[in-house]
């Protein structure tokens, strides 16, 4: 073997019998595209495959060389491996293989489903290290003609890739076979490259995977694979680097082309990097860049490939028609398991129409172009750009769009001075054209850029996206008006009774709880009315100082302020409600008994009916599927969870299994369980204890969960890596004790332990989601990197705060912190300034009903970590001096989103914009602010507020000066003398029956001690 290539991921039954290597053959892609192969050869076997009835397919030998060829595509694509040194034989009613044991006994699997599928017979060809073939060979030439002869076809035709010369002893002999058996012979190149051009869903993910990487590479790394410059340009894709070094100076042009391979399937990226660009490469550039547009815009399902071509060449002779003879003379081919599939290429004669499906490398370029410099090696140059690219359904997807070839991300100016000295005629001639604006404009003597000049060009390029991508969301009707909160819960109807003869026989006339109906019987005019608990809001007791307990039971009544209209009050319109109702007792006991059986029912009626309502808006998941006997589950034991299951009994810790579709965590007992589905999960991050106690795994969900009795979108699994100890000695111990040091050393082991058993998870369970049927879900643990976290309080407590690829996470403080990157809008950093050792961040969604999400105090060293993190995930951050109110921000937005569109989008948060504008006029000093005409209310604070963006602390801090030089120069013996000047005022102002009453409260609470007084009794009623 070759290579070991696995194509379609761990299959289910694919290993040969008695076969002691590591190779399978998956049985269900081979059935698939066996039957789609043959399926092809019968549709079009004039047209496409040279009218063959045989086809007869050699692989040449293992070599060291890259080398994109056929046949070893066709074993890729049918096997899943290539097999060197293979001879495979396709008839009607036969598949022949001559290949060695080794190859045969991993071939043994397929017999049944070729036999299933097509209805084939498989006939194995063994041949020794020792032979030579030549029998095998024969026998398989017999076969052909009898075959034929049985299809009544006295001269059958042997279809083989004719451009593929034969390498090695045992083609060469073959191939002088078929020369002298006086069999017909036919070229079948182009049936196999229609039938390679359609790509399936698991060869789309490979080529995704393969344009991913080079994309990431082009993007972060810029590591050519294959670099021009200096005049000496080859824009053809078989092309490779020379030994030359790279050249650059001003009006250079230096070409980047990188291409990977993943799973055999292969992509391709080309960038132009411009090195203090002319006018001339500049317009160059321009209109390349604009005719590739347009060619990758052509590629839609139905129509023609030369369409792609000409329009490309359309942009050319219309922007730039002295540069169509520079044009090269296709725009690229088709691109899979060959890097450069015929039949596919991407020219003006080609008239094949395009499907779903199909994969291009759209490659196109300007050659050998000229531009008057100083420099004889700057003064001929090409352009080049090329990106792969899949027809889909909808028209085409750009798989290696990540990598920028936008002008300002490839232009770099070095020195502009010099350049306008050198040409002068140049700019003459350009007709008023200005410079390319370049990414990297120099602006110290050194010649090195600072990072906040590129933040800031970034961050300039994403508002305008960010203000277009919101203008059109917003025209769409993509964010409703809201405020985010939710209505009120509607009850069901609460019923104790259903009728009168239900209710228990009265013992004597006192207050009851009748625990199995959840009611409530009080005596009222010597009748025992039920109510149910559900209906009870308070209830409370006291004793006065004549040892007379009471009772008091306020119940919930609609329409009063916290008790808004349910179903229940709509209902019954017509209704009476009883509010409050108290009653006296001279036995404290009782009392105090039914206060206690009241609360306890109420607390268990409440959970009840609030984890019912939690349930009722769950969205129905589909039922875990249990691996089997052959696939034994990933198991992980001793864990613990979060949230934890309700109840008072002692906490287990329990097992996570991955099963078939999801996951299953379970302890001892039977109650408590979870199952996580895998289409139900939305992120999953796996954090290892560094500076951390725990090592976890956290799942963020799409949908609510119930875990326990708990209602929760996140799902976390852990371990404790570290035991608590408390010391008693109590005093400092040595830094050499041998103890200490032993003991560190055993928590260093356990703690690695527990990482390496949770990596070990992690990565089974990526393989297993790395198969075809969950690739669409795209998931994968994913590492929080702790080298970008930084401190900060997003709810309640401090917390370090970490981003990942696709998130912002805080796992280890409850309640958990997950933000997916793709969802935020904005973010805005709030209370930056000089002097301030803190700032605050303000997250805005694009969901603008959410509520904005703060976190507050971070760090002002952490300012330009996380600036340098944001610019880099392509979020849009803006900067304030003051903290925002965003409720009536975003309410104004909504309401009136022409106006905010109109008033330049997000660009009123930009306090350099403001700031320059304000120089120029008063007017511009405004910026956009949310509109106020929303009506003042007195009850409503937030609507009060609105009319300001910012809540000012500048007025609270006035009145606060104010107030204390108002007390400034008072001594203490001033205060005192001031306080019993006022105290005297009011006893000589006090009548003697106040003082009387003053005398008789304060006698009376020296006697009653701690139990309540009669006022409060009084107040009671």
């Amino acid at each position: 073997m070759a290579e070991n290539r696995k194509v379609y991921g761990p299959p289910a039954n694919g290993r040969a019998p008695g076969a002691g290597n590591a190779y399978t053959i998956n049985l269900e892609g081979f059935s698939r595209r066996l039957k789609a192969m043959y399926s092809h050869w019968h549709d079009h076997k004039s047209e496409l495959w040279g009218s063959s009835s045989v086809l007869a397919v050699a692989t040449p030998p293992a070599s060291e060389d890259l080398r994109y060829l056929k046949s070893s595509a066709l074993n890729i694509w049918l096997l899943g491996y290539e097999f060197p040194d293979t001879i495979m034989l396709f008839m009607d009613k036969q598949i022949h293989f001559l290949c060695s044991q080794k190859k045969a006994s991993l071939l043994e699997a397929v017999k049944r489903s070729a036999k299933e599928s097509v209805g084939v017979e498989v006939v194995m060809h063994v041949k020794a290290k020792s032979d030579d073939g030549t029998a095998q060979m024969d026998a398989m030439l017999r076969a052909i003609r009898t075959q034929s002869k049985l299809d009544g076809h006295d001269d059958p035709i042997v279809g083989y890739i004719a451009r593929e010369a034969p390498e090695g002893n045992l083609l060469e002999r073959w191939a002088e076979k078929l020369k002298n058996s006086n069999l017909q012979l036919g070229d079948v190149t182009n049936g196999f490259s229609d039938l390679f051009a359609v790509k399936d869903i698991n060869e789309l993910t490979n080529v995704k995977k393969a344009a991913y990487l080079i994309a990431s590479v082009m993007k972060n790394f810029v590591v050519p694979k294959l670099e021009k410059s200096g005049g000496n340009f080859d824009l053809r894709p078989s092309a490779s680097s020379d030994d030359e070094h790279l050249y650059y100076d001003s009006a250079s042009a230096i070409i980047c082309a990188i291409g990977s391979r993943y799973n055999s399937y292969c992509s391709n990226v080309a960038r132009t990097y411009l090195i203090d660009s002319t006018p001339r490469q500049g317009k160059a550039y321009e209109v390349l860049l604009k005719a590739h547009e347009a060619a990758i815009g052509a590629l839609n399902p139905g129509n023609k490939i030369s369409a792609v071509y000409q329009a490309a060449l359309s942009v050319v002779e219309r922007d730039a028609p002295d540069l169509v003879a520079n044009l090269t003379k296709s725009a690229g081919t088709g691109i899979g398991l060959e890097f450069r599939e015929s039949g596919l290429a991407l020219n003006a004669k080609n008239d094949r129409v395009l499907k779903s499906g199909m994969v291009f490398n759209v490659t196109l370029g300007f050659q050998n172009l000229q531009t008057p410099t100083k420099n004889l090696k700057s003064q001929n140059f090409s352009l080049l750009l090329a990106d792969t690219v899949i027809v889909n359904e909808k028209g085409h997807e750009v798989v290696t769009m990540l990598s920028s070839k936008a002008v300002k991300d490839v232009a770099y100016s070095f020195n502009d001075d010099e350049e306008e000295e050198v040409l002068p005629k140049v700019k003459a001639e350009s007709n008023g054209t200005e410079n390319l604006f370049s990414k990297a404009t120099l602006r110290s003597d050194n010649q090195e850029i600072s990072k906040e000049e590129l933040r800031r060009q970034h961050q300039a390029e994403l508002a305008r996206q960010k203000n277009e991508e919101t203008a059109r969301r917003l025209a769409g009707g993509g964010s409703a008006t809201g405020d985010n909160r939710t209505a009120a819960k509607t009850s069901s109807d609460l019923i104790a009774y259903r009728n009168a003869n239900d209710l228990p026989p009265p013992r004597e006339m006192m207050i009851q709880v009748d625990q199995k109906n959840e009611a409530i019987l009080l005596p009222i005019y010597g009748s025992m009315v039920p109510f149910h608990v559900a209906t009870v809001k308070t209830v409370s007791s006291q004793q006065d100082t004549n040892r007379n307990c009471y009772i008091r039971i306020i119940f919930n009544v609609p329409g009063t302020p916290f008790n808004p209209h349910d179903a229940n009050s709509l209902k019954h319109q017509g209704a009476i409600y009883l509010k409050e109702v108290s009653f006296r007792s001279k036995d404290p006991r009782h009392i105090s008994e039914v206060v206690q059986q009241i609360k306890t029912l109420r607390r268990n009626v409440v959970a009840r009916e609030s984890e019912r309502a939690e349930r009722a808006t769950l969205v129905t998941q589909e039922k875990l599927v249990l691996a089997g006997n052959k696939f034994k589950p990933i198991r992980l034991a001793d864990l613990w969870i979060r949230p934890v299951f309700g109840g008072r009994a002692r906490k287990l810790t329990g097992t996570l299994e991955a099963h078939t579709n999801g996951f299953r965590y379970s302890t001892s007992r039977q109650d408590e369980r979870v199952d996580v589905m895998y289409a139900n999960i939305k992120h999953a991050f796996f954090q290892p204890a560094e500076k951390e106690m725990i090592t976890l795994l956290h799942l963020h969900l799409h949908n609510h969960i119930m875990v326990g009795n708990k209602k929760t979108k996140d799902v976390q699994f852990y371990v404790e890596v570290m035991d608590v100890v408390q010391t008693l000695g109590g005093g400092k111990r040595s830094a050499y004790d041998p103890d200490e040091i032993e003991e560190e050393q055993r928590e260093r082991d356990r703690k690695n332990k527990i990482n390496m058993s949770f990596q070990n998870f992690v990565n089974r369970v990526n393989d297993l989601w790395g198969q075809p049927q969950f690739r669409g879900l795209d998931l994968e643990f994913d590492p929080p990197l702790r080298e970008l976290g930084f401190h900060g309080v997003p709810f309640k407590a401090s917390a370090f705060i970490v981003p990942t690829s696709s998130c912002l996470v805080e796992l280890i403080e409850t309640p958990f912190l997950v933000v997916t990157l793709s969802e935020i809008e904005i973010v805005n950093l709030e209370r930056v300034g000089l002097g301030q050792k803190n700032f605050d961040m303000a997250i805005v969604f694009k969901d603008f009903k959410r509520d904005v999400l703060r976190i507050d105090s971070i760090p002002s060293t952490s300012l330009d970590g996380i600036k340098e993190w944001l610019d880099t995930t392509d979020l849009k951050y803006y900067e304030s001096r003051l903290n925002l109110n965003w409720r009536p921000i975003l309410k104004t937005i909504t309401d009136d989103p022409q106006r905010f569109v109109d008033d330049g989008g997000w660009e009123f948060l930009n306090l350099e914009a403001s700031d320059s504008d304000s120089d120029n006029s008063v007017e511009s000093d405004q910026g956009y602010e949310p509109s106020d005409a929303e009506p003042e209310s007195d009850s409503d604070d937030e609507d009060s507020g609105s009319a300001s963006l910012v809540e000012s602390e500048d007025e609270e801090s006035e009145e606060s000066e104010e107030e204390s030089e108002e007390e400034k120069g008072k001594t203490w013996e001033e205060l005192e003398r001031e306080a019993s000047n006022a105290d005297r005022e009011r006893d000589e102002s006090d009548s003697e029956e106040e003082k009387r009453r003053r005398k008789t409260k304060a006698f009376g609470k020296s006697r009653a001690g701690p139990i309540s007084t009669a006022p409060k009794r009084a107040r009671m009623r």
